[in-house]
């Protein structure tokens, strides 16, 4: 479960990012945050990965108090949340399968588990042909898979996603949400996007943003502004 209680995000020079935000997203709920740029979307996302901690008010994330200041569990929480973005961030001078392994070696996995898993993930995502590949010689789209594949591996319980078809063409937006959509009840799935074509057509919870505030948690919403 990932719970917000009444949470405030100002920055140093007086900037209010979230204001008095509470909601509850339960295991494997399908999540769309939607409001204008400036919202607050990015700013719970990062909350939830403790990329930053709320100025006051609680953020919990299964058993972790993320609120807590002397925090000690970073790396479990982590091991815990898959990361897609909009940029990709994959490392130009690693091949698909490295990029997608990076993360599962440093847990200390053997190289058998690490490629079981690697191809479990490119099957899912449809680069199971790919994996000597290097990012150069890939498509937008094939880069975001690749990313949704790093962020998938590992078992992970939570997949955070801001604005992941951002870059991309309305064909190879609809290819990525469908790979989201065979997420769906597996995992808990947090998507930040202006997209209203998707949001209006998956009809799923979305949370409204505006200026820092939650203006509406709709059960099966569509966008709204």
């Amino acid at each position: 479960m990932i719970l917000f209680e009444n949470v405030f995000k100002k920055f140093p020079l007086g900037n209010t990012a979230l204001q008095d935000i509470s909601f509850e997203i339960q295991d494997n709920e399908f999540v769309f945050l939607v409001g204008s740029s400036g919202a607050g979307k990015t700013s719970i996302l990062k909350l939830i990965l403790r990329d930053m901690v709320p100025s006051s008010g609680t953020v919990a994330v299964n058993e972790f108090d993320l609120s807590a200041k002397n925090f000690r569990h970073l790396e479990k929480l982590r091991r815990s949340i898959g990361f897609v973005f909009q940029d990709f961030k994959i490392l130009d001078e690693k091949n698909v399968f490295e990029n997608i392994a990076l993360s599962l070696q440093i847990t200390g996995l053997s190289a058998k588990e690490v490629k079981r898993k690697v191809s479990e993930v490119l099957e899912l995502v449809g680069l199971e042909n790919k994996e000597k590949v290097f990012p150069i010689q890939l498509s937008a789209g094939e880069l975001q898979r690749v990313a949704i594949a790093r962020a998938v591996c590992g078992d992970r319980r939570i997949i955070l996603a801001d604005e992941p078809t951002g870059n991309l063409d309305p064909k190879t937006t609809w290819d990525i949400m469908k790979i989201f959509k065979k997420l769906e009840g597996k995992k808990t799935i947090i998507i930040a996007t202006h997209n209203t074509d998707i949001v209006n057509s998956l009809k799923k919870r979305v949370f409204l943003l505006k200026e820092g505030r939650l203006i509406k948690d709709m059960r099966k919403g569509g966008y709204e502004l």
